[in-house]
């Protein structure tokens, strides 16, 4: 039988000098007794997968709103693809794979309903107070709003993970008796994680660009990432439904990408002769990377879904859709905070009004904005 010691042992053994330790964590806001059999990051992971916020990704947007069709990825299916491809990679590169699977889990909590057009909807919503950010909002989901331990708020995951989900905010090490806290780089195992969404995100767009006729193959052969997998599966499988190809080409640029992306890595690793986790923190150049050539075939492949597919007209629609639903919901609210459960309306004197319904909204899954809307809005919806 392995218990924790054991298995932080075989971490020492096996992952690389660099690799974040679970032993060396730096620790929880609340002291808690360690789990005997598993490690702090496996903990952090098993409360991330049974929180409330996790629950609700089944029915928040990715690109397509929820009822559009069941065949369309959602932020859950998506935070799954992000887990995995994100694994695959620190497993690679002999880095943490649960801290990593950790912060890959967590990533999109605080993503509010309808995407990114409902982020940019609660952006403007909460632009006099300070905006929103749904990286931020994820923090907030972990550290304050998950109502599940009697001692302390939120989930008490460890410093590594709430620092790997700090997405376009600067980050500082824990200060000591010895030393103030300094600014320093993220941790490889969030840096990896980062790369893992833009690949799953990227390609899963196309997947279900091509499944709802938004693009078409013959616009996508204009992109030379996708037309050298494209022909190599043709030569292959010719004989297969479009649909098999498409979708053979789309996890063959997966697998292009992944293998990219770790051997760019692990080339900068060596030649940044990195000793510990602390070398990782404070590197003047980028340590994850694509190559040259495969960073400028990314970037063309994403130009072409910001032209193509977030661009469409149908994609339009949904967008502005889902802006004026969470431009009724946050003023309704707030004109009038006690149609909120009363457990957010309590809230507000302590935490103030804008922040309780930014809150409030940004939790909602895109059936539950929708109901809600119908319930304000429709004079014969039963409230």
């Amino acid at each position: 039988m392995l218990g924790r010691e054991d298995l932080e042992r075989r971490e020492e053994e096996m992952l690389a000098p660099y690799a974040v330790k679970s032993a060396h964590t730096g620790g929880r806001k609340y002291p808690e007794d360690e789990a005997p059999f598993r490690l702090a990051f496996q903990r952090d992971r098993d409360r991330i997968v049974h929180s409330t916020a996790f629950r609700r990704l089944e029915y928040k947007t990715q690109v397509f709103v929820n009822h559009e069709g069941d065949h369309f990825r959602t932020r859950l299916t998506h935070t799954l693809e992000v887990a995995q491809i994100a694994r695959t990679i620190a497993r690679s590169l002999r880095l943490n794979e649960d801290l990593t699977e950790a912060i890959a889990l967590a990533h999109d909590l605080g993503h509010p309903p309808f995407g990114h057009a409902g982020e940019r909807a609660m952006n403007e919503m909460m632009q006099p107070y300070g905006g929103f950010e749904h990286n931020q909002q994820s923090l907030r989901v972990i550290e304050v709003l998950e109502e599940r331990f009697p001692e302390f708020p939120g989930l008490n995951l460890t410093w590594e993970t709430r620092d790997g989900l700090k997405k376009h905010q600067p980050r500082f090490l824990p200060s000591n008796t010895h030393s103030p806290a300094i600014e320093v780089a993220p941790s490889l195992e969030a840096q990896i994680t980062d790369y893992a969404d833009e690949i799953a995100y990227n390609n899963h767009d196309i997947d279900d660009g091509l499944t709802s006729q938004m693009i078409e193959i013959d616009s996508l052969r204009e992109v030379p990432l996708w037309e050298e997998h494209f022909l190599a599966i043709q030569c292959r499988f010719g004989q297969a439904p479009r649909k098999i190809q498409w979708r053979q080409t789309v996890r063959a640029i997966i697998n292009s990408l992944v293998t990219d992306l770790c051997m760019e890595t692990f080339r900068r690793l060596e030649s940044a002769c990195l000793t510990k986790p602390e070398d990782v923190r404070h590197a003047r150049q980028p340590l994850v990377r694509f190559s040259q050539v495969m960073e400028q075939k990314n970037g063309e492949l994403k130009l072409f879904l910001l032209e193509h597919l977030y661009r469409h007209y149908r994609v339009i629609r949904m967008a502005e859709k889902a802006r004026r639903i969470i431009h009724d919901l946050f003023k309704a609210y707030a004109e009038s905070p006690r149609q909120m459960p009363p457990s957010f309306a309590i809230r507000i004197a302590a935490e103030g009004m804008p922040r309780v319904v930014c809150d409030y909204v940004a939790g909602m899954t895109d059936r539950f904005a929708l109901e809600e809307h119908r319930k304000l809005f429709d004079p014969h919806a039963r409230v």
